[in-house]
């Protein structure tokens, strides 16, 4: 993820062309194919094609700015604000997909993951909340050690269109000064809780240095 944005920073060019998402013919659940089968296969995909997330404007237009140290994207339909679902890669196999993690509930999977992941040579994002990242240090030290990239959920996992925009910036940067003050690392990308925004949400990020980041694949329901 962080390679992409580090790209674009470097060239100081706004990215004004529309951004969707091409689906494979070998991602499409095949007639026939039972769910077990179907569920292994994708997860292979995703082993063997994921490289590091897409950042970048998704849908009908984007564009991303970039002065000094902040972040200023707009990304619009209508007058509605947008996060970053993908972005189209000029790399020439253009299979490229963005694998995630939400960290927020537990650590019980958390070293066989990052066995597989490493075993896998595969680099993702662990978006984790700040109670995640107080009940684990030594998680988010090991996931950082292991070359991926630590996102933020937010500090208690609200829903962040209800509250205000005082307490959007407080749930933002709460869990970003744990996770500084815990690793030296400064975060920089946003996911909000159940996927969760309005204009509000996607301005207060942005302002706070911070790209909202939203999925295109909800693995939970393939």
């Amino acid at each position: 993820m962080s390679k992409y944005i580090e790209k674009w920073k470097q060239t100081g060019k706004n990215l004004t062309d529309g951004l969707h998402v091409h689906w494979k013919e070998e991602w499409k659940r095949q007639d026939g194919e039972k769910r077990p089968d179907y569920q292994k296969r994708v997860c292979m995909l995703l082993l063997r094609n994921t490289a590091f997330l897409l950042v970048a404007a998704a849908l009908l237009r984007g564009a991303v700015v970039f002065w000094g140290d902040s972040v200023h994207a707009s990304n619009t339909v209508g007058n509605r604000e947008l996060p970053i679902y993908c972005v189209k890669t000029d790399e020439a196999d253009g299979k490229k997909i963005a694998l995630t993690f939400d960290a927020a509930w537990g650590n019980e999977d958390t070293k066989k993951i990052l066995e597989i992941l490493k075993k896998n040579n595969v680099k993702v994002t662990f978006f984790m909340t700040g109670g995640w990242v107080e009940s684990y240090p030594e998680d988010v030290r090991a996931i950082l050690a292991d070359g991926h990239d630590l996102g933020n959920h937010s500090e208690n996992h609200k829903n962040m269109s209800r509250i205000s925009d005082a307490e959007k910036k407080e749930e933002l940067m709460k869990v970003h000064e744990k996770v500084r003050e815990l690793t030296g690392y400064e975060m920089f990308l946003f996911r909000p809780p159940y996927g969760d925004y309005d204009n509000a949400v996607i301005k207060v990020a942005r302002e706070c240095g911070y790209y909202p980041i939203q999925w295109d694949v909800e693995t939970l329901v393939i």
